[in-house]
């Protein structure tokens, strides 16, 4: 027990510290912004000082900070840039929707809006509108016609099933060219078109990520780095309500985005221990060697990681999966719209193979998202073996038992998607793998028992990071309501290391933040129910009350 001041002591709680022996404590001394002891609410309280802040947690429990290994941070705030439609359920609360803000706004402005639908997920759409089909460019007429209107499409990974469906009135058409002779941007998009050939304003897109908003409807007005910058403390405030005090951007960042965390670290405005992967634009240096390249130019990758306990960079993303036409999306770069990461990430497999080898040998940790990327990998490993360098490989949908074994073999740290490949698309990998494959999908337990390191996350979808636990611990699926490969389910002890510590061990951080234990960070969050002990459904709905970062209040419940 240590004998000097604490700044701040919790006391009378239920200290979930996630150490190697999952030990159960009552209270926390925290001296700067470090935790100096746990132990009984008696032996804490003996550390107090005059000037000591000292609460009373009343039985609440408190956990390690949460670290998201995928989150998308940024784009929890970016919602708040465009204004919502709301809780629209016809096309007359559109139509009432767009004409308020057509009031508000002069005559040529433009009208741009979030999407129809229920946020995060915007399930079920158009079918909760009583007409069943979406507005057309004469509703939105009809609403505003002194304005172009675009209302945009979904980023479709928040609800992971297409179309992509965005509307603009005849005004927005005019402005953006767009006439019966326009020609799609995309085989994936559709133009559609009434009986007599011209657009009707709805643009359907059969992708995940959108295209025409980065293409035809270019001119309809977009992030700005000022929105970035505005909008990135909306993010932290999400997230740490959840208790999430750590984040890895493992899909990469592109420069607008690492601009933007930049330019909160040098505000002081960084509530959060952000780990960033570099997302590269390849198309920006066609044909160039990649390994004297890679050399040259991106040694400062190598680990051990640039930056600082607030916000460093640590890892360089890879793919050999091209979204379809990721050409048409990345003609608005620099501009990323939602994604946040360039589109030209994808190379060829021999240069992506060449990228590897060079990455290995320069010491710079390689971050992939699907599993095509395991044979690249053990493939580098016979020249470079991989053990101890924690590449990754992230957004596991289903591994084989090979798969298992060669990711054992190197190594890997792995980061789920269940809020994807277990909660919206597990039926779906069901119905494709069939019931003797079924163990593949998503075998959090398997890898578990092999000792990896796997790590939670959300990919934004939503933010709290107890919906993944619950999805680990309970395999719940949300369209058949059952469970998904339950035989991988994990125990809550389980999921909230994966959580804690296993998302420090992923950004080379469990020396320093992970666990509640003397020395490291005190990144704590204290809960408004108890997710060792609370019913299943009542687990996704899990909140913070407090979130501390390093010993600073950065979160409370009720606070403006």
């Amino acid at each position: 027990m240590a004998t000097s001041t604490a700044d701040l002591i919790l006391i009378n709680g239920k200290v979930v510290t996630v150490d190697d022996h999952f030990t159960i404590a009552e209270a926390i001394a925290v001296a700067g912004d470090r935790i100096a002891a746990i132990g009984t609410s008696a032996e804490i309280r003996q550390l107090a000082g005059p000037f000591t802040h000292v609460i009373d947690l009343a039985g609440r429990t408190v956990v390690p900070g949460l670290i998201d290994g995928h989150a998308h941070l940024d784009r929890e705030g970016l919602k708040s840039v465009f204004p919502s439609l709301g809780r629209v359920r016809s096309i007359r609360d559109i139509k009432e929707r767009i004409a308020e803000l057509a009031s508000k706004a002069k005559p040529g402005e433009w009208i741009v809006t979030m999407p129809i639908g229920d946020p995060p997920t915007y399930f079920d759409v158009p079918n909760i509108l009583a007409e069943g089909r979406f507005p057309n460019r004469h509703d939105l007429d009809e609403a505003a016609p002194d304005n172009p209107v675009y209302i945009r499409p979904i980023w479709g990974f928040w609800r992971h099933t297409p179309p992509l469906v965005s509307i603009a009135n005849t005004r927005a058409l005019e402005l953006a060219g767009i006439s019966r002779d326009t020609k799609a941007p995309s085989p994936l998009v559709t133009i559609e078109r009434d009986a007599a050939g011209d657009p009707t304003g709805i643009f359907s897109e059969d992708t995940m990520m959108p295209i025409v908003e980065l293409t035809l409807l270019r001119m309809a007005p977009g992030f700005t780095r000022a929105d970035r910058a505005e909008t990135l403390p909306r993010s932290f405030a999400a997230y740490l309500a959840y208790g999430t005090t750590g984040i890895f951007e493992e899909h990469g960042v592109a420069t607008e985005l690492l601009r933007a965390y930049k330019d909160a670290r040098a505000r002081g405005d960084l509530p959060m221990r952000v780990t960033l992967a570099l997302s590269p634009n390849w198309a920006a240096v066609p044909g160039v060697p990649l390994e004297p390249f890679v050399q040259a130019w991106c040694g400062w990758l190598g680990e051990p990681a640039l930056g600082d306990d607030f916000l460093k960079v640590s890892g360089l993303f890879v793919d050999i999966s091209p979204a379809p036409d990721n050409a048409a999306r990345a003609s608005a770069l620099p501009y990323t719209g939602w994604a946040g990461f360039n589109y030209n990430t994808a190379l060829e497999r021999e240069r992506a193979l060449a990228l590897l080898r060079a990455c290995a040998s320069n010491d710079i940790r390689v971050v992939a998202i699907w599993p095509n990327m395991i044979d690249l990998f053990y493939e580098i490993h016979q020249e470079f073996p991989l053990n101890g360098r924690r590449w990754v490989l992230g957004h596991i949908s289903a591994l084989s038992r090979r798969d298992i074994e060669r990711i054992a073999e190197m190594e890997l740290v792995i980061t789920t998607h269940t809020n994807r490949y277990i909660f919206k698309e597990g039926h779906l990998l069901q119905q494709r793998l069939g019931p003797e494959r079924e163990h593949e999908i998503s075998p959090l337990r398997s890898l578990l028992e092999r000792g990896l390191t796997v790590a939670l996350a959300t990919d934004n979808v939503p933010v709290s990071m107890f919906y993944p636990i619950w999805q680990a611990v309970t395999r719940r699926n949300r369209y058949t309501g059952g469970a998904v490969n339950e035989a991988e389910s994990l125990t809550r002890e389980q999921a909230l290391r994966c959580a804690t510590i296993n998302g420090a061990r992923l950004t080379f951080d469990e020396d320093r933040k992970g666990s509640i234990e003397p020395g490291k960070y005190a990144d704590l969050a204290v809960l408004d129910a108890d997710p060792l002990t609370c019913p299943d459904e009542d687990l996704k709905e899990i909140a913070a009350d407090m979130t501390f970062l390093g010993g600073r209040l950065v979160h409370q419940r009720g606070s403006a």
